[in-house]
């Protein structure tokens, strides 16, 4: 008999892995997802997950549970009768549901487990200037990305990749992963890899005020931090008192005497930050209030209060 799954999943990030299983006519008995949400002018416009659009598109049932441990929702998710439960960018599971389909529940993660457990995995790699990442799959268990290990595919970061292109690779190579890994399970013929917690790191969930950069550390630093977070939420500092999100960058390795933070321009094309080794010179920005834009447009027509000259 083929595998019936649930697929459950929320943001563009999972919708290949889910389109990937629809192509090679896997059995997708249902999706969860969130609940929708309500934006844009005057917040009545129904906003849905990509994942339930997806769904919808291919006429796969959708459950949108607010609670994972309502006893309605887990009726109406035994009643799919799945063998398979695969997760992609979804939240935290409870016992109840992860341990219901007779083979199990995975979850694709977008880090080389143990490291970057956690909400953030492909920002922080970046910050942490690793040269290297990749995605597993693992059964969950009770604590969070802990769970042994089925499948890694690695996967190489380049010296500029933002947080945005990284993970626009890895969704693909994600998306693989979950194919190969419900063929081991269908097959029966895989081997389970324990993590070594004494190897695990953390990658926390990020928050606005932990996008603020310090300068007072080395221009690799600095530029690492911005690429991390670019294009969202965005590393931030002021600019004459408005919050100035920085989405490009490009670092200069050069001696000064500026104290780190200090701001430099031409008034024309050059806008950069000192720190403690060099510069960090920026290409494209946001200053609040205002629309996303290269340097030279914002120059033109923006006067800044007080730098140095260059």
């Amino acid at each position: 008999m083929p595998l019936r799954i649930v697929f459950m999943g929320t943001p563009q990030f999972a919708v290949p892995s889910l389109n990937v299983l629809v192509r090679h006519n896997y059995t997708v008995a249902g999706v969860v997802t969130a609940t929708d949400k309500f934006g844009g002018r005057g917040g009545k416009q129904r906003i849905e997950s990509a994942v339930k659009k997806y769904a919808l598109a291919h006429n796969i049932p959708v459950l949108q549970p607010e609670k994972l441990r309502d006893p309605a929702f887990l009726d109406q998710l035994r009643a799919l009768e799945a063998d398979l439960f695969v997760v992609v960018a979804f939240r935290m599971l409870p016992e109840v549901v992860w341990a219901m389909p007779p083979k199990g529940t995975f979850n694709l993660h977008g880090s080389l487990l143990p490291k970057y457990r956690g909400a953030a995995p492909i920002n922080w790699a970046i910050i942490r200037g690793e040269e290297e990442t990749g995605v597993t799959t693992f059964f969950i268990q009770r604590d969070i990305d802990t769970g042994d290990i089925l499948l890694q595919k690695k996967l190489k970061i380049g010296p500029d990749e933002t947080a945005g292109q990284l993970h626009d690779r890895m969704m693909q190579l994600g998306a693989e992963a979950v194919l190969e890994t419900v063929r081991l399970i269908e097959s029966g013929d895989f081997e389970l890899h324990e993590q070594d917690d004494r190897l695990a790191t953390k990658a926390p969930k990020i928050f606005t005020e932990t996008c603020a950069i310090d300068f007072d550390q080395s221009t690799r630093q600095v530029y690492n931090f911005i690429r991390g977070l670019s294009p969202y939420p965005a590393a931030w500092t002021t600019l004459d008192g408005l919050k100035l999100k920085i989405l490009r960058a490009r670092p200069v390795h050069q001696e000064h005497n500026h104290s780190p933070g200090t701001l430099l321009s031409d008034g024309k094309k050059v806008l950069q930050f000192a720190t403690r080794d060099g510069y960090i010179q920026v290409l494209e920005l946001k200053l609040e209030g205002r629309k996303q834009m290269e340097v030279q447009p914002f120059l033109n027509g923006y006067v800044l209060s007080s730098f140095v000259e260059i």
